[in-house]
């Protein structure tokens, strides 16, 4: 009885330890990618609140295409964490793979679109031409960064899976440092360069992105990591894998893509109450993500730890796990929710707002903050418990339809025909998180997500 009860549990000291292994550097490097989009709004929002808002719209193509990429490798994140449970090398190269190959063709196709229709995209989220013009050459020039992130992403799924996150952590640092110089030297023309302006922030980025994909790449394949092979070891993948991936994955794309589009959808709510709103809301988000995504990575570690005892078929120790690993999660959220609201009004400072833009920044990022526990509680449910035992229809059916019905249609509602105030139309779409938590609690109780995905898989 006593050697069953050890084998179901795992003291707090042990699962925290494993926790800061695997979490810790992904949360770095969530903070690092956000506080790379922060540095470009802040450079950018120096020139003025068009040049800002600009940007803010422009990054929602680039917003929903990380979505649909982030939902497809959190699909194959699923296998690959069960794989590394039994040290399956061989079929954590094929999912890597075959995530690769099609996160590429997705990349292709927003890439294309980028480059050619950059007009069409820009009206989806403002109704300002000056904001469209402005933003133009940003979405053309930042398209190239789609193909590099194909390759980027995958990589660095397949190596936080198999609990090397230090490794991505460093292309990002990397990336991070290089976005920061050279948006200085485009933005504002230094270094004998003409100043770019915004298209200045996008060629920064761009080059930043290329250097972190080289760098995983050399990480990987040159210094012989243990997920590198052959080319026909990653491109060998059978049809019976790849289907597998696919059913797992396809719910959790089209999870990521919808919730993509749906808040983008919040951000073109908000940007046509008039430029300053739009100013604002794109500056709190900014801030917001700098906290959330670093918090967010308590998902990830659910996803990789538990479903790693999911795959060695432990399936009571992976449940005990994962219900620490929430209410640690939870403490976070309060603590980081807390930061965003202490931290607001010294970062909303260093952007050039008007009066009336700075006065709305500071309450929608104090609504942010007073709701964040309530966020990365949902976003742990949904990219760690469920998804890590494949349970991805549940959780998409959830989030899609809670975005959907009650947080697109609330933000347009109260933003164009009531006319609230922009924090009081931000305070009522987060009705769709209390909705969303209740489901996902329901679901997590019910133990249905704990199952191995792995079975019946030929090498």
């Amino acid at each position: 009885m006593i050697k069953t009860e050890c084998l179901n549990t795992l003291n707090n000291r042990e699962l925290l330890g494993m926790m800061t292994k695997v979490a810790l550097p992904i949360a770095l490097q969530s903070l690092i990618g956000s506080s790379l989009s922060f540095i470009d709004n802040l450079m950018v929002g120096s020139l003025g609140e068009v040049e800002l808002n600009a940007v803010g719209v422009s990054v929602q193509i680039f917003f929903i295409y990380w979505m649909l990429l982030y939902g497809f490798a959190g699909g194959s994140a699923t296998f690959i964490s069960q794989f590394f449970g039994v040290r399956d090398f061989k079929n954590i190269r094929k999912t890597t793979g075959f995530a690769l190959t099609v996160a590429f063709g997705i990349g292709l196709l927003f890439f294309i679109a980028g480059i050619a229709f950059p007009e069409y995209i820009l009206r989806i989220f403002t109704k300002y031409p000056e904001v469209i013009e402005a933003g133009v050459g940003y979405v053309r020039i930042g398209s190239f960064t789609f193909l590099m992130l194909a390759v980027t992403q995958p990589f660095t799924v397949a190596l936080r899976a198999t609990q090397q996150s230090v490794l991505p952590l460093i292309a990002s640092v990397i990336a991070l440092a290089t976005n920061t110089f050279l948006n200085w030297v485009f933005i504002f023309g230094k270094l004998g360069m003409p100043a770019l302006g915004v298209e200045g922030a996008a060629l920064a980025t761009a080059i930043a992105r290329l250097f972190e994909m080289l760098i995983i790449l050399f990480e990987v394949f040159v210094l012989k990591n243990k997920i590198a092979g052959r080319f026909r070891e990653f491109f060998g993948y059978s049809r019976e894998i790849a289907f597998k991936i696919v059913k797992n994955a396809l719910p959790t794309t089209t999870n990521e893509t919808l919730w993509g589009i749906g808040t983008s959808l919040y951000i073109a709510a908000f940007s046509r109450i008039g430029i300053a709103e739009g100013a604002a809301i794109q500056a709190c988000n900014t801030i917001n993500n700098m906290f959330a995504m670093a918090a967010f990575s308590i998902g990830d570690a659910i996803l990789i730890l538990v479903g790693q005892k999911l795959g060695e078929g432990k399936t009571e120790l992976a449940y005990n796990m994962s219900k620490k690993m929430v209410k640690m999660g939870l403490v976070i959220g309060i603590l980081f929710g807390v930061g965003v609201i202490m931290a607001g009004e010294p970062l909303l400072s260093l952007f050039k707002f008007s009066e009336e833009g700075a006065d709305y920044a500071l309450k929608i990022l104090i609504i942010y903050g007073a709701t964040m526990w309530l966020t990365v509680y949902n976003a742990m449910h949904v990219t760690g418990t469920l998804r890590c035992g494949g349970d991805t229809k549940f959780a998409m059916i959830t989030e899609t339809s809670t975005v959907w019905l009650i947080g697109v249609p609330m933000a347009f509602i109260t933003s164009l025909y009531f006319q609230f105030p922009i924090y009081l139309a931000v305070l009522a779409v987060k009705m769709e998180e209390a909705v969303k938590g209740i489901f996902l609690t329901k679901r997590y109780f019910s133990r249905k997500w704990l199952k191995n995905v792995i079975n019946e898989i030929d090498d």
